[in-house]
């Protein structure tokens, strides 16, 4: 594995990271109420095009990232329907 691979991988950990705070919270206190809906719909849309993005290129960390993310992201729109 080359350092720019490695690179894409370390980025693409911290971008994960960044949606797990809001999952958690929203997850422990059972509220949606201040996560905006249209943001997790434009967010998932856009990680599911990257997904098929980094599927046609055969970019591991993309693909890697991008499931990551999606998997995040729909439990986000679960919470949002769930915890209105």
């Amino acid at each position: 594995m080359s350092g720019i691979e490695i690179l894409g991988y370390v980025a693409g950990t911290i971008s994960t990271i960044v949606f797990l705070p809001q999952v958690i919270k929203t997850w422990k206190t059972k509220s949606a109420k201040d996560v905006s809906l249209l943001m997790f719909v434009f967010a998932t849309t856009s990680v599911v095009l990257w997904l098929i993005y980094g599927l046609l290129i055969k970019n591991g960390s993309i693909i890697y990232t991008n499931s990551c993310i999606l998997v995040l992201s729909l439990v986000m729109l679960y919470f949002k329907v769930k915890y209105k």
